[in-house]
């Protein structure tokens, strides 16, 4: 079976009377020297778009390519010496072909197909919200928050034992990198980081305070993230993974749901520069679900983003991202993607996922997640594939897929909503965060840990979990994936389901 396609590619909509609500699963170096003599002509109607040009990292941009970007009818917006990705709008549509050929520049290209701002949308989906009531009523054994009997993700990944050893530091801080965090949720407050917070949305940093909060008309996506990684254990609504760390909110989805280049590489700078530990990076870069390097424009955004991916984990920050909701092979030779540019006006084209990239789910470094439901297999939607999935973890399923055990109702996940609410969604999105919680309690019982090594314990801790052969996960008698791999690495489970408990105790 194929999941519904939806522009969040983290996002996944459960069909209708299949789940107790619709989920979401949130967002050669050139020698040659330009003619920089004149000024391009552009029409009055002209609209402006965003780009990334990319230079050797290491230095201020050199006066020679500011006179360039002017010259071709750009308006630098702010730059990244440390890995050299300048940020960049013009109304020329030729911008991007001319400041290729400027000496210095490595690559450059739009971030986006459609001018700036973009167009509203309204293709969001939304979490089923619990009532008041709901709230009201739940109860919970001795020491467990009064919603965590809904959680059936904690004891799948043997979060609920890992407590009893322990919460996490409040030394350690996860960055959500997302569509904003509510840091007002009672659930929240008590572990939020606000120095390591802001608004990236245009590409550069705003630090007003509450910047990272979502409005009351954009997605509760982020919100939800936090609550998973870090909802506070304290005798309110639900309980985190990791609920004695901290978590920060760095938003880079504008209003109308898009995660752009210029942001996601704001938001992966920031975190390196506050101190992250781990970010959390539940999206894919729009526009396009996959870049190829053979496009000059996707080179661009593939480099830039790759740069500063890198450049967090050299800081010290271990990133984690979501594999996203198509049910596609990501280690096979071909995959059709029918939704790019999702901006503007897609169509179907063929891509070599090993050639093209999703990013920052592909990039080297990044922790790929996949998502499993309620009976501990591959969840319908998720993408998979040997060698691209490195690890597991419960992002939800419809429940007439995968029934939780009672005293859970829902095969969904249970995380915080914007305003003092709690609710479920379901996809991959919800997956990443359970790992990146993880991450930050091994982070916490080995301070000195390097990103490579709390990788390395996450997967060697991670539980060996066969292929699911055959999967049949409709139970209509046809086959909806197929797994590669061995027992200890296989493409729909990674080296594992993630594992909480040895994560405080090993």
């Amino acid at each position: 079976m194929t999941a519904p396609h939806a522009r969040y590619r983290r996002a996944v909509a459960i069909p209708a009377g299949m789940a107790m609500a619709t989920a979401l699963a949130f967002l050669p170096n050139s020698t040659a020297t330009a003619a920089v003599d004149a000024a391009p002509a552009v029409s009055a109607d002209a609209t402006p778009l965003s780009y990334v040009v990319n230079v050797k990292p290491g230095h201020g941009t050199s006066a020679y390519v500011k006179k360039a970007v002017g010259k071709a009818g750009g308006t630098i917006v702010t730059s990244y010496d440390q890995i050299g990705v300048i940020v960049v709008h013009s109304s020329n549509p030729d911008f991007a072909k001319t400041v290729r050929k400027v000496r210095g520049v490595q690559s450059a290209g739009a971030t986006r197909t459609k001018p700036l701002p973009a167009a509203t949308t309204g293709d969001l989906g939304t979490p089923k919200a619990l009532s008041a009531a709901e709230v009201a009523k739940a109860e919970a054994p001795a020491g467990q928050d009064p919603l965590q009997p809904q959680q059936w993700d904690l004891p799948a990944i043997k979060a609920d034992k890992a407590h009893e050893k322990s919460l996490g530091s409040k030394k350690v801080t996860v960055a959500v990198i997302d569509t904003g965090v509510d840091d007002t949720h009672p659930d929240i407050a008590p572990n939020f980081d606000r120095k390591a917070s802001v608004n990236c949305v245009s590409g550069k940093p705003d630090t007003a305070d509450g910047a990272w909060r979502p409005s009351a008309a954009e997605s509760p996506h982020g919100t939800h993230v936090a609550g998973e990684i870090a909802a506070a254990k304290n005798g309110v609504g639900m309980t985190g993974v990791a609920p004695g760390v901290k978590v920060s909110g760095i938003k880079v989805s504008n209003p109308d749901g898009f995660f752009y280049t210029e942001a996601v590489v704001c938001g992966f700078v920031w975190a390196a520069e506050h101190g992250v530990d781990v970010t959390n990076n539940s999206y894919y870069t729009d526009p396009w679900y996959f870049n190829c390097g053979d496009d000059p424009d996707q080179k661009a955004l593939l480099d830039a983003v790759g740069r500063a991916s890198r450049y967090a984990e050299k800081k010290g920050a271990v990133n984690v991202a979501a594999a996203g909701n198509e049910n596609y092979d990501l280690s096979a030779d071909e995959i059709t993607d029918p939704s790019s540019p999702n901006d503007t006006t897609p169509g179907d084209r063929t891509v070599d996922p090993s050639e093209c990239l999703d990013i920052p789910t592909q990039l080297p470094g990044v922790v790929t997640v996949a998502s499993t439901g309620a009976k501990g297999i591959k969840s319908s939607f998720s993408n998979y594939g040997l060698g691209v999935a490195d690890i597991a973890a419960p992002g939800g399923d419809s429940t007439a897929y995968q029934k939780p055990e009672a005293p859970a109702t829902s095969g969904l996940i249970l995380g915080t909503l914007p305003g003092g609410k709690w609710g479920y969604m379901a996809g991959t999105s919800m997956a990443s965060p359970h790992v990146a919680g993880v991450a930050a309690l091994i982070k916490s019982t080995h301070p000195y840990a390097s990103p490579a090594l709390v990788k390395a314990l996450l997967y060697a801790e991670a539980d060996a979990t066969p292929c699911t052969d055959p999967y049949d996960i409709d139970a209509d008698g046809k086959v909806d994936a197929v797994c590669e791999g061995s027992k200890n690495r296989n493409g729909f489970y990674g080296w594992g389901i993630a594992d909480a408990l040895d994560a405080v105790t090993k």
